[in-house]
């Protein structure tokens, strides 16, 4: 491991600071700021995943149910209860995902906070459906009631950009693979594996949304970024090392790929 690091670097660095390098650097230490991504809320069996042993006797978690009380997380009934209404003809019509394909990227499924007006313990629970449509560089937000099934309020906003999806990260580490910038990350995953890096289903993804305003520089290509979706994706060869790319800046809206430095 530490040839390697030795290899793309030239000298030993210290911890996490891992300087910006022309290719991917493989790092053995976690890195800072990779747990920004989005996902559904988690429902309240999985907290009680964990057996509970009383007595010698390893108890199973209850059952879950279909609908939630006050403020437990959403069920996974409610969950698809609020994405199947949050979707209209309109929208998975006009919309695209992050691959192009028909209808809008889904980012994440909460529990929204009970309205002002909403009387305590009687207030109906709400769903915050949250997605991205790619046709329009949108986030659609709809709040929907998941004892009805009716839509509440739509909100449409631009230059906003909420973490990513788990798809959205596959989709970027493709990218990065097929690009000419990630040529070092292909050389990373083969040294520490002694296999070919083909697909995202290889590597361990986490990042977080790219902001220009961190950088003193922003390249040409990439001064978009904050109008389109832009990511920087951190890579993990699984149960292996940390491939730093976070030089490397992903534009999903354009599906090109941009280095910081």
């Amino acid at each position: 491991m530490r040839e390697l690091v030795r290899r793309n670097l030239g000298k030993v660095m210290a911890g996490a600071a891992v300087a910006v390098a022309a290719t991917a650097v493989l790092v053995g230490v976690t890195l800072p700021g990779a747990g920004e991504s989005g996902g559904r809320q988690a429902n309240a069996a999985d907290a009680q995943q964990n057996a509970i042993a009383k007595d010698g006797v390893v108890e199973a978690a209850p059952d879950e149910g279909e609908k939630g009380i006050g403020s437990d997380p959403l069920t996974d009934a409610e969950i698809e209860r609020a994405e199947k209404a949050s979707v209209s003809g309109a929208l998975r019509s006009s919309a695209r995902d992050v691959e192009g394909d028909r209808g809008p990227q889904l980012l994440s499924t909460n529990l929204s906070e009970p309205e002002p007006t909403d009387a305590g313990a009687a207030a109906p629970r709400r769903a915050e459906v949250v997605y991205y449509d790619y046709k329009k560089d949108a986030v659609i937000t709809k709040t929907v009631n998941v004892e009805t099934g009716k839509v509440e309020n739509t909100n449409t906003t631009q230059n906003v950009q909420p973490p990513p999806s788990q798809e959205e990260l596959a989709e970027g580490a493709q990218l990065l693979i097929a690009d000419p910038l990630g040529k070092g990350l292909k050389q990373d995953f083969k040294h520490a594996t002694g296999k070919a890096l083909t697909g995202p289903g290889q590597l361990q993804l986490s990042g977080m949304v790219f902001r220009k305003e961190t950088v003193e520089r922003v390249p040409a290509g990439l001064t978009e970024c904050g109008k389109h979706r832009c990511l920087q994706v951190v890579t993990k060869v699984k149960s292996g090392p940390w491939i730093d790319t976070r030089s490397l800046v992903v534009d999903l809206s354009t599906r090109s790929v941009g280095r910081l430095g």
